[in-house]
């Protein structure tokens, strides 16, 4: 398919809503049958989690919320399997061993390796007692998260069940994978909250976020030490809640839904996480006036993006860059305060690239392996890095390069100073429209010549992987020639030294690492 066949992205995404539900279904049967003893003593709710899997709507089953809570408990019934396995296992330094490789292939987004292994290197001593940690940690996480995913639900379970009270253990510090804010409890996938009372939040903070939830058939409370705070309450068919109402910052209303502007996740000196706050006006008005541009400049663009990213979160971060989750689709980390309205808007569209690339990947198996080994050469992180680091590059900056083009030439239609809703881009930021977009050309070309290479002569990729390639390199191509005649203004411009040293650099490295061979590893 092209890369922006928008139809074939909403086909693809009705087939992955079908899967995950699929596969929720497959979860719990596994649970109730060959884990059932190892469920039962985590006290993990896998009727709820069926009772959950029946009230969600068939279009929930691509929200990122969903998605995650679904992956994550993926994850636990692979934990729990490895957990039977090691309680019979007579070599356990081997099962160690193969068990470091194969977390280093697959969990390279989240803890499990630091979890499993905080050392950093194959450790069998102890590991059956930190697996046992880990399934417990994943347990309490997942029964949390699955309490408000459907408002009410939990209250209905307990009364179609006829359970006259229940308590479940939670956590409402700060979440930093969700962006939640301490004393906030997000409730459905709308992006709705709501705010502990301040007397409360006081011992929330003493108790360090730990609280007991008490599900009634009519009521949810919260506990904390000895205090009760009710939550939510049922009247007749109406539910009333105690706790302040915060709804949803909308960005936007699109064909695909609202876009939603989440918490700000503030980073400290260290480039860690360090608290969750609110985001302010202006920078979701940043925010909407990116989104505007790419509307307005590349519609064809904006199609996918309004498609695939569903929820910003504003980062506070020196030097951290956007990132997403693969395991979390739609959902967007994006630094808005140490990056300026060009940078913002070429975030938006690299990260709704990523959430492209890994709904390709669910569908298409387009490497054989995970092809761990650094051994290609990245022209963005000047470093060696794997097959998929590579491929996931190529793609996301070739739909950098798709936009610096549409960026210049709409620029040009528009005589060149874009003023849009009060949104600006400056000469300047065209004439570095233009410079990124022979930038990514550059780049994006290099990178391609390996994965050719690692196609055709390392036989790694699969057919379906080599016809991206093929797609990459044609589109590249396209993006080249429409914009070739900007080319000559760019290394007159101050900008000219810099592309200048970009294509030496690459020259250098194509000479150092030349076609790249195993024995590079």
């Amino acid at each position: 398919m092209p890369l922006l066949d928008v139809p074939s992205m909403v086909r693809l995404q009705e087939e992955f809503r079908l899967s995950m539900k699929q596969l929720l279904g497959e979860l719990c049967l596994d649970l109730e049958g060959q884990y059932a003893d190892v469920a039962k003593s985590l006290t993990l709710p896998v009727a709820y989690f069926r009772f959950l899997g029946q009230a969600l709507e068939r279009d929930a089953y691509a929200h990122w919320k969903v998605v995650g809570w679904i992956e994550a408990l993926n994850d636990l019934v692979y934990f729990i399997d490895l957990l039977q396995q090691i309680r019979e296992e007579q070599n356990l330094p081997e099962f160690a061993a193969q068990l470091f490789v194969e977390c280093e292939e697959k969990f390279f987004e989240n803890s499990y390796l630091d979890d499993l292994f905080p050392r950093g290197v194959s450790q069998a001593s102890g590991l059956e007692r930190r697996l046992n940690q880990l399934c417990a940690r994943l347990t309490q996480e997942l029964t949390q998260e699955s309490l408000s995913l459907v408002p009410g639900l939990p209250m209905l379970w307990c009364a179609s069940r006829k359970i006259p009270s229940q308590t479940m253990e939670v956590q409402l510090g700060h979440n930093v994978e969700r962006a939640e804010m301490l004393g906030t409890m997000a409730v459905g996938i709308g992006g709705d909250s709501y705010e502990v009372p301040l007397s409360v939040k006081r011992a929330l903070k003493q108790s360090f976020g730990q609280v007991t939830i008490l599900i009634r058939p009519r009521e949810l409370s919260v506990k904390i030490g000895r205090t009760v705070t009710p939550l939510c309450t049922m009247r007749g068919n109406r539910m009333e809640w105690s706790w302040k109402h915060r709804p949803p910052v909308m960005a936007m209303e699109t064909p695909s839904g609202a876009i939603t502007v989440g918490p700000t996740l503030v980073y400290g000196k260290d480039r860690q996480p360090r608290t969750v706050a609110s985001t302010s006006v202006d920078q979701v008005r940043r925010i909407k006036q990116a989104w505007a541009i790419v509307q307005e400049a590349w519609p064809e663009g904006h199609e996918l993006l309004a498609l695939l990213t569903a929820r910003i979160i504003p980062l506070k971060a020196k030097g951290v860059v956007s990132f997403s989750y693969r395991h979390r689709p739609g959902l967007s980390f994006i630094n808005c305060f140490d990056r300026d309205n060009l940078d913002l808007i070429d975030d938006l569209i690299h990260e709704n690239s990523h959430h492209h690339l890994n709904l390709l990947l669910r569908k298409q198996i387009l490497y054989h392996g995970d092809r761990n080994q650094q051994i290609f050469y990245s022209p963005w992180r000047r470093s060696l890095r794997p097959l998929r680091g590579i491929l996931h590059a190529a793609f996301t900056f070739t739909m950098g390069a798709m936009l610096f083009e549409r960026l210049s030439t709409w620029a040009s239609e528009r005589g060149g100073l874009v003023r849009w809703k009060q949104a600006e881009l400056t000469s300047r930021d065209l004439q570095r429209a233009r410079f990124r977009g022979l930038e990514e050309v550059e780049s994006v070309r290099y990178s391609i010549q390996d994965l050719e290479y690692a196609s055709w002569h390392l036989k790694w990729l699969t057919g379906s992987g080599q016809r991206l390639v093929k797609q990459l390199a044609e589109t590249i191509e396209q993006v080249e020639q429409n914009i070739a005649p900007h080319r000559k203004a760019v290394l007159a411009s101050t900008f000219g030294p810099a592309l200048r040293k970009h294509v030496r650099e690459l020259q250098q490295a194509r000479q150092t690492y030349g076609p790249v061979r195993l024995s590079k590893a």
